[in-house]
This record gives structure tokens, sequence and C-alpha cells, in this order.
């Protein structure tokens, strides 16, 4: 299991200048895309795929669905190449769909910007729910998204394994611009 995701999960060393010898190697065609489809486990797989159902329907109706999966796949190439640049020397293997998604994130920012997103809000040990506008669930989410990914840069070496940050911006940015020419008239 170990090397197919090292085969198939996206990492930053294999691209860079001092690896250009191993160019023709397939796994280095492959693996930007097939890094979306890996996942480190059931909690990534799952939260995940719930920030797809709560958003991605909508998104999916404002595009179809062979926009939509062209969108999809796009922002997760972004967000691959905005991982990469933030540490084109890291070793660890990039797995999981939340660049793409963040994409997803991205675009429902612009097409539902006053739509209601229940959230659960917790207070000490009092969980509340409470309905917020889109625009700022997703404004605060993307902000925070960059607090933790500038703090990733000072807090450890960033050959360590972790949360893509950089592939969460990345993604959401390529949504926000890429919505505009996948959507339907």
């Amino acid at each position: 299991m170990d090397r197919f995701v090292l085969d198939y999960g996206f990492v930053p060393a294999r691209y860079t200048w001092e690896q250009s010898a191993n160019f023709l190697d397939l796994s280095r065609f492959v693996a930007p895309l097939t890094s979306m489809f890996l996942h480190g486990g059931w909690l990534h797989v799952i939260s995940n795929m719930w920030m797809l159902w709560i958003f991605g329907d909508n998104v999916e109706d404002r595009m179809g669905h062979q926009r939509y999966l062209g969108f999809y796949l796009a922002c997760g190439l972004v967000a691959v190449g905005a991982q990469y640049f933030s540490n084109p020397q890291a070793q660890m293997p990039m797995v999981g769909a939340s660049g793409a998604i963040s994409g997803v994130l991205g675009a429902y920012f612009f097409l539902y910007p006053r739509a209601r997103i229940l959230t659960l809000i917790p207070i000490f040990i009092f969980f509340y729910t409470m309905e917020i506008p889109a625009y700022f669930f997703l404004g605060f989410w993307f902000f925070m998204q960059f607090i933790q990914g500038t703090a990733q840069f000072s807090a450890h070496p960033l050959n360590d394994g972790g949360v893509a940050w950089w592939a969460h911006i990345g993604g959401f940015g390529a949504g926000t611009a890429l919505v505009w020419f996948f959507r339907r008239r």
C-alpha cells in the first residue's frame, strides 16, 4: 500500500529540476490526477465527501455534469500546482480531493453568496446550530486556510506530512476564477 501511495500520490520533489532525469517515468504524468482520488484514511474521505455533498450538487446544477467534471479536475490540478510551489522539495506524497473540493467552495462563494449554511458552533462543551450566509462561512474558511498555510512555514519543517493548506488555497482561487468559464449561461 505504501508503494502504491508513493507511486500515485503527488510527491513534489519528483518534479524539481534535479529529478528531470526521470522525466519519462509514467507516474510523473498520472500522479497529479490520481492523487485527487487517494485519501489518508476514512475520516479524510468522509470529511471530503461531506463538503462535496453540501456544496457540490448546487455548483453542478449551474454547470451541468460534464462541465462540472472538467471544472473539478481543473481545480484539483491547480491545487496540486499551488502545493508544489509552496514547497517543491517536499518528499511526502500529497493525497486527497480537498484541493478540487476547495475549487467547488470557491465557485459556491460566487454563485450562492446569500445561501444559508447550517453551521455547528461549539461554545465550551455546548454545541449550537446557526444558519449563516455562505459568503461569511466560506470567507472565514478561506481565511483559516491562509492562516494555517502561513503558520505552517514557520511552525515545522516543510518536509513533514500534514494538511496541504496551499492546495486548499490554490483550489479555492481556481474555483473563483474558473466558475465564470464553466457555468452555463
